[in-house]
């Protein structure tokens, strides 16, 4: 798999979501993310879509996933779409809400089985319960693989007991998330790929956009590289494990974001990375 993926949060970019003229822009994007070599692509029913005003609301992306089916579909072979449920409007599903989710994602891709989904957890103290509905729909043939996302050590653990885990998806950036040090390194132990998210915006979060640091911009000007770059290439610096999905409603920032696999950062620039902590 390709390190550097596309993540879907970001696809409608300012506008809004449901207008014609952003959804076939959308779909343009979306093959133009495969024609580019992209085989890893994230998205979610639950994220927020983001208005003409810039304020957030808590709206399905359904519309998101139906671009990527009439974008890509009949899918490439090697293309891995990655999913999450969990989140609702009224806060996080209950266990038996868990298979409604699956099926709803299943017909909004136009696919017989998904290939990775996340249980993106809130707040639980165990995930066993929602863990295990998972793994029982993965038993069924409806889900591949599965993954866990906003998790801890012991919820890592805690999976593991009841079915394998391929993924791990927490927040993560250059002097952001820290926290998530120990099960990163973890998860290289155990073969488990961790997938970060904020890598870009780091404690911008969803508001968007590349936070200011001085080292980063310093590093980035000596490389005549961008910001985003330099964080999109300390993140593959972590480990081979790590990936990134990054994303974008531009083809340009597409490009560029791509582009930061090829960016040698040196020992020096790792070193002053690495120093900044939340």
């Amino acid at each position: 798999m390709r390190r550097i993926g596309f993540g879907a949060k970001r696809l409608a970019g300012s506008a809004v979501a449901d207008g014609p003229d952003v959804q076939e822009r959308a779909v343009t994007l979306v093959r133009r993310v495969v024609e580019l070599g992209v085989n890893h692509i994230d998205t979610a029913a639950f994220y927020p879509s983001h208005g003409r005003s810039g304020e957030t609301a808590f709206e399905s992306l359904d519309w998101a996933n139906d671009v990527i089916r009439r974008a890509l579909s009949p899918y490439p072979e090697e293309l891995v779409i990655a999913t999450k449920v969990g989140p609702t409007r009224h806060g996080l599903a209950r266990p038996d809400e868990l298979r409604g989710l699956v099926e709803a994602d299943l017909k909004a891709l136009g696919v017989d089985s998904l290939d990775l989904v996340y249980l993106r957890q809130m707040r639980l103290e165990s995930i066993a319960e929602h863990f295990g509905v998972l793994a029982e729909l993965q038993t069924k043939g409806m889900i591949r693989q599965l993954g866990i996302s906003n998790v801890k050590v012991a919820h890592l653990h805690e999976a593991r007991e009841i079915a394998p885990v391929v993924a791990v998806q927490n927040r993560y950036s250059v002097g952001f998330g820290r926290v998530n040090d120990e099960i990163l390194e973890l998860c290289g132990q155990l073969g488990i790929a961790f997938v970060p998210f904020f890598a870009v915006t780091a404690e911008s979060r969803e508001a968007g956009g590349v936070p200011a640091s001085g080292v980063v911009q310093e590093i980035a000007k000596r490389h005549g590289a961008t910001e985003a770059q330099v964080r999109l290439a300390w993140t593959l610096s972590r480990g081979p494990h790590v990936l990134a999905i990054p994303g974008t409603s531009s083809e340009h920032h597409l490009q560029q974001n791509l582009a930061a696999a090829d960016l040698a950062l040196s020992p020096d620039d790792l070193d002053a990375l690495n120093s900044l902590t939340d």
